[in-house]
């Protein structure tokens, strides 16, 4: 039997366990190189009460659930900058980072986006972002001791009305 994937926007149900996974990610990935306070204000500004705001603030959040579990999610700010992409580490190397993409810039593409996507990247996703096509943008930058590298996409083109909406699946 093959595994079930569904891309779909965030419910309120879903908030806790993707604040749960990026902890867990970013704890193991991202924030050991980061003084001690600024571990502490990534998580903090990264917990549920803040995804709720970023929320209520107009980000647009997508899930992707394997089997009906939270694999994965994408949050997207402005229409255009990347905020958070996080994978299940047993879902990585799979292909599901690269389709939460897709389905994250499409949605941006057909609510009206053509200009450039970012994206803050860290260290250990920099390659993940190159191989979606995006560069870097200068120096490694570091933010009161959070770490990080600014990179864009350019925007594709082609026509993406609301009525001839792309849907990866």
């Amino acid at each position: 039997m093959s595994a079930q994937l569904n891309i779909r926007p965030i419910a309120p149900s879903d908030i806790e366990p993707v604040a749960d996974l990026l902890a867990a990610l970013a704890t193991e990935f991202i924030i050991g190189k980061f003084a001690p306070e600024a571990q502490q204000r990534f998580l903090a500004n990264n917990n549920a009460a803040a995804i709720r705001d970023l929320i209520a603030c107009g980000y647009r959040y997508h899930v992707a659930e394997l089997n009906g579990e939270v694999a994965g999610f994408a949050g997207v700010r402005d229409n255009k900058h990347l905020y958070h992409l996080f994978v299940e580490k047993s879902a990585q190397q799979c292909g599901l980072g690269r389709r939460l993409w897709h389905f994250a810039k499409h949605d941006c593409l057909n609510n009206g986006h053509r200009g450039v996507f970012t994206v803050n990247a860290s260290d250990n996703a920099v390659q993940f972002y190159e191989r979606l096509g995006f560069l870097r943008d200068g120096v490694a930058q570091n933010a009161n001791g959070v770490l990080y590298n600014r990179m864009q996409l350019q925007a594709e083109v082609r026509n993406h009305s609301q009525k001839n909406k792309y849907q990866p699946f």
